[in-house]
């Protein structure tokens, strides 16, 4: 029996369960007296977990748009999805009627030691639009981050979960609207599936290539053993990857599914978990 999840239903129009990126809060004011805009980066709130441990490192990164080239940070909050950060960043000497110009663009991204940092989300605000003239407060809802970060397609799995054999079934059955990554506009997709327990990697299965492909179907099933003790501690890490035949295969993107990560994932986890013996299918967009 194939359960589909309430809220991902296989439609044309509908995209995968809309997630949660938390928000922000943050202060603007404009010292006319000293020509100095003042941007306090004050706190997070629910911020999507990241990382393997089901938390995140958050920082964030504060433009004055069109101007990409001078860029301030916050400190990294470690695994921290309420940070607090209490900074106050000035730009000195810049006259107002410059500052009505430009667009204060802040972006919460997840620090990673090892690889390049993951966004979370953003909020964009015209400087034109407010009354800079005194120090207001705002919460604001990160969106997703529109540096391509958001566009890299959907997944449809299902999951199994057999209690009396201690079995997860994991079948990849299609993507849709892959990211291109070869020059020809097109790729070569294939599923890698990686059982972890805590943070280490226990076993791997892989679907087979499928040449030229933004919207390949795959419908292969991965049984793995997980005994109930190890449930809570298990993360099943689905990465879509190009093929590449001279070079290293790209990754196009990751999904986490476990009890902890993000909130369309905590669902299908739940869910899971909830109808054993039954596959339950949902939408997941693929994460950087």
């Amino acid at each position: 029996m194939l359960m589909l999840s309430p809220g991902s239903e296989e439609e044309e129009h509908e995209g995968p369960v809309c997630e949660k990126l938390g928000r922000i809060q943050f202060s603007v004011g404009y010292s006319f007296q000293d020509s100095t805009l003042t941007v306090k980066i004050l706190k997070g709130q629910d911020l999507p977990a990241k990382d393997f441990s089901g938390t995140s490192d958050p920082f964030v990164k504060i433009y004055l748009l069109p101007d990409k080239k001078h860029k301030l940070e916050t400190k990294v909050k470690r695994k921290n999805l309420n940070p607090h950060w209490n900074e106050t960043f000035l730009f000195e000497g810049f006259p107002y009627e410059k500052v009505v110009q430009r667009t204060l663009y802040l972006q919460v991204l997840d620090y990673d030691r090892f690889s390049r940092n993951d966004p979370i989300g953003e909020v964009s605000i015209p400087l034109n639009k407010m009354d800079l003239a005194h120090m207001q407060t705002f919460w604001k809802e990160l969106k997703p981050c529109s540096d391509g970060s958001g566009s890299r397609g959907d997944l449809l799995v299902s999951l199994c979960y057999n209690p009396t054999a201690n079995i997860i079934t994991v079948n990849i059955i299609k993507a849709r609207n892959l990211k291109a990554m070869d020059i020809g506009g097109t790729s070569d997709p294939y599923v890698k599936v990686w059982l972890m327990h805590k943070d280490k990697r226990v076993e791997k299965k892989k679907t087979v290539v499928m040449k030229r492909c933004l919207n390949p179907v795959f419908n292969e099933s991965f049984p793995f053993d997980v005994p109930a003790h190890v449930l809570r501690e298990t993360t099943i890490v689905i990465t879509v990857m190009d093929k590449d035949r001279l070079s290293r295969n790209d990754v196009i993107g990751k999904i986490y599914l476990s009890w902890k990560s993000g909130p369309a994932e905590v669902k299908h986890w739940k869910d899971m978990i909830g109808h054993p013996r039954t596959a339950v299918a949902q939408w997941h967009s693929l994460k950087a």
